[in-house]
């Protein structure tokens, strides 16, 4: 039987099947965006075992079609990354929401799920703030490496990239 939570979550990884960045896992290629979404999953498994279903959309849905805004479209500076990295939380959100309505959450729950992948009350919100710890910890485990290499250490010491 598909409950809301099922039939949103399945509309989720649907949509993170057209990433077309690719990544090679145990020898099968696979979407990025839907490897960092059950990434992101495994970590608040173990992070909050307890969480509720608003959380567990927010959190596979995070990045959520985040490749057709690509980092490039916007300048390539520390303004340009935070007014992209805005952008994408509220459009985000607002698709993410879309997709809960469309299967059956409240529009309270929907709300909730934008709130969260919005980040809404990040240093008072205990679900902002697990959600964040989860973002965190799949960047230490999945892109740090790559980020290390790109970026050089002085540049991200002395701008806070």
């Amino acid at each position: 039987m598909s409950t809301p939570y099922t039939k949103a979550l399945a509309a989720i990884d649907a949509a993170h099947a057209f990433d077309p960045n690719k990544v090679t896992i145990d020898g099968a290629e696979i979407p990025y965006e839907l490897h960092y979404a059950q990434k992101c999953t495994s970590y608040l498994t173990k992070r909050c075992p307890t969480a509720s279903e608003p959380l567990r959309l927010a959190i596979r849905a995070q990045h959520f079609r985040r490749w057709e805004v690509p980092r490039s479209s916007y300048p390539m500076t520390r303004p340009g990354y935070h007014a992209w990295r805005s952008f994408l939380k509220t459009r985000q959100a607002s698709l993410v929401e879309a997709i809960c309505l469309e299967s059956g959450f409240s529009s309270e729950d929907a709300a909730t799920v934008g709130a969260l992948i919005r980040k809404e009350g990040l240093k008072v919100n205990e679900e902002t703030m697990v959600l964040e710890d989860v973002a965190c910890l799949v960047f230490l485990d999945d892109q740090f490496e790559a980020f290390e290499k790109e970026h050089d250490e002085e540049k991200i010491a002395l701008e806070g990239l």
